[in-house]
């Protein structure tokens, strides 16, 4: 029978999320939740392949699409970026090229739209460093010991206003802190209208043994300075209470107010250790607790990067340190990135164009993702084999302008 790759119609959406459902467990969404997805999903960028033989009727057989985002990249610029996501491939139709087909198709799309990079999470990373995709952000969770570790403090924490609020009531609040912290921060996310309901969705079947969501403010002078999201999942053991405050979010204008919302996090009663989900690595509470092994750091990789217009994403970024350097780009899947590249930049600004100059770096598209949001160094690229120096001294100068003062984070999945 025939498989045909095309664009989902807007009718056709409850079979293609119950494909792409399929395709993760089979594990039906709460309704509240996938009303939402439904809201958010762009059907003009969603697509899938559909086999006329899949079933009686036919049927969706492979997914895949993107949403539209802002990306903060180094220098505070807000470029927009697809965020791949819902791919997938039925195991009754693999290896037979329909996810390089869907990529090629995704990635062309994403250049006639004139957006310079792509970008994805991944539940398997190996996948897609085959299109180019490289590791450019780390995630870290937490698990602190709130028994052995003091609550942290700084002067002026007596002055902020904590407040419980219901979380849906104070979206509007949170999302004005969230929205002044994107510029900040390569990595994060300028979100759509819509998105910021994602973090108050509260099913009861996906609290495993937690209570409801729980919000609070931190104040000064009546303003928003910060808030916190998180639920109480309650234990006890031989000692006595037990218990574990899992914070699905927090965010702060100002060090005071960061330390007050982690002070009040630190002092909910029966409770003996906070797990965040999801942090930066080079998050303050690291610094605002006197012994870090007391909080089980783990890292792993959560964004990855694809520059889909070489030339358009590099100049789009500006660099730590004036920077010179031209660049030999090797780009199979994306030909039209291949070649040699000039970049020029410094702290304002940057440009970068096609030169017949001599290479002094060489690398892929995905080493290029890797290093692009300065989360990863070409140094140590390089020193795994995946950059190569053809000028002595190109790789240090280029890999300190790469750099970003703060580390890069994606707040969120999509």
């Amino acid at each position: 029978m025939a498989t045909e790759l095309r664009d989902l119609r807007d009718v056709e959406w409850d079979g293609w999320a119950d494909t792409l459902d399929l395709a993760f467990g089979g594990l039906p969404l709460p309704p509240e939740e996938r009303a939402l997805r439904r809201e958010l999903t762009e059907t003009g960028r969603s697509f899938g392949v559909w086999d006329d033989g899949a079933r009686d009727d036919g049927g969706w057989v492979a997914t895949a699409g993107s949403f539209s985002f802002g990306l903060t990249v180094p220098g505070g610029a807000e470029v927009p970026v697809a965020g791949v996501s819902m791919v997938s491939v039925q195991p009754t139709h693999r290896r037979r090229g329909l996810l390089r087909s869907m990529m090629r198709h995704q990635l062309a799309d994403v250049r006639e739209r004139g957006e310079p990079l792509a970008a994805l999470t991944a539940s398997e990373p190996a996948i897609y460093g085959r299109f180019g995709y490289g590791p450019a952000a780390q995630d870290m969770q937490l698990t602190v010991d709130t028994v052995r570790l003091p609550a942290p403090g700084l002067p002026g924490v007596d002055g902020v206003r904590l407040r419980l609020v219901d979380p849906a009531a104070a979206v509007a609040d949170c999302e004005r802190v969230y929205a002044r912290l994107v510029p900040a921060r390569p990595g994060m996310l300028a979100r759509r209208p819509g998105w910021e309901r994602i973090p108050v969705l509260d099913d009861p079947g996906k609290r495993d043994g937690a209570g409801v969501l729980q919000c609070v403010l931190a104040e000064v002078d009546g303003e928003v300075r910060g808030y916190a999201r998180f639920a109480v999942k309650p234990g006890r053991d031989h000692a006595g209470p037990s218990g574990t405050v899992r914070v699905r979010d927090v965010e702060a204008l100002d060090p005071v107010g960061y330390a007050a919302l982690w002070r009040f996090l630190f002092g909910i009663d029966l409770t003996s250790s906070v797990a965040v989900s999801t942090r930066p690595v080079d998050d303050a509470l690291l610094h605002l607790v006197p012994d870090m092994r007391r909080c089980g750091i783990r890292l792993d990789e959560s964004l990855f990067v694809r520059p889909v217009e070489v030339g358009a994403a590099l100049a789009a970024r500006t660099y730590r340190t004036p920077v010179d350097v031209v660049l030999e780009v090797t780009d199979p899947f994306c030909p039209w990135n291949e070649g040699r590249w000039r970049l020029s930049g410094d702290a304002a600004g940057a440009s970068c164009a096609r030169t017949a100059d001599p290479a002094e770096l060489a690398l892929s598209v995905r080493e290029l993702g890797s290093a692009y949001l300065g989360g990863f160094s070409l140094s140590s690229l390089a020193a795994a084999g995946r950059v190569r120096e053809l000028r002595p001294g190109a790789l240090v100068a280029a890999s300190v302008a790469f750099g970003s003062d703060v580390a890069p984070w994606l707040p969120h999945g999509f």
